[in-house]
């Protein structure tokens, strides 16, 4: 708007300098004088213009992030790792005149189906509510030298009769796989006659009853 009113001042300036000028001895016509004052007005007003200091624009501030607040993370805790395990059965053994332990000769055999020995009768009886595998060893006879394992799986609350076997000292071991039902233990004892001799399985033992 100033920029309009400033060329229209100079327009009307250049019109009466044009109207006053003497007539006598022109040296440019009116149109001429009319013409050179518009664009001397022009230059002013572009001189002006550029002389005007111009905005600096600002420089670009960041848009606020939304950052995440902390959160509690749960630090993770060692868990222990828990196994179930069966009692390793170690051999049997004896230990010589110097004191010195020896392994069992008899560790590692079988029993036979057929012992030499004067025979007896054996009832194993599972007590629990779990299968189970029992393990029978006979301790070596002085006789006749008979010893060795056997094993027999034996339903729960059921029994096993053995009626192929000799007099002697026997070891019962029993253990199960249930994990529901806990079975593992351990007895024995020593048979001196033809009666049947009874062991029962219990979930933590063996009892050895008798005739």
């Amino acid at each position: 708007m100033k920029l309009l009113k400033s060329l229209s001042l100079l327009f009307l300036i250049a019109l009466i300098a044009s109207a006053c000028a003497p007539q006598a001895a022109p040296t440019m016509s009116a149109a001429d004088v009319q013409t050179t004052a518009v664009a001397a007005a022009f230059t002013v007003v572009a001189q002006t213009q550029a002389a005007i200091p111009t905005a600096t624009p600002l420089p670009p501030t960041e848009a606020p992030t939304s950052t995440p607040l902390p959160t509690n993370t749960p630090v993770a805790l060692p868990t222990l790792e828990v196994t179930a395990t069966t009692a390793a059965l170690s051999a049997p053994t004896s230990s010589g005149s110097s004191g010195a332990a020896t392994v069992d000769p008899c560790a590692n055999r079988v029993l036979s189906g057929s012992p030499q020995g004067r025979p007896t009768i054996i009832r194993i009886a599972n007590t629990t509510k779990a299968d189970i595998t029992v393990s029978l060893y006979l301790n070596e006879t002085a006789s006749k030298g008979e010893c060795g394992y056997r094993s027999y799986v034996i339903k729960k609350n059921s029994d096993v009769t053995i009626s192929d076997l000799v007099q002697g000292c026997y070891n019962l071991w029993a253990w199960s796989n249930n994990n529901n039902v806990h079975v593992n233990g351990g007895g024995g004892g020593c048979i001196n006659n033809d009666d049947k001799w009874t062991f029962e399985v219990k979930s933590d033992t063996i009892k050895f009853v008798g005739p």
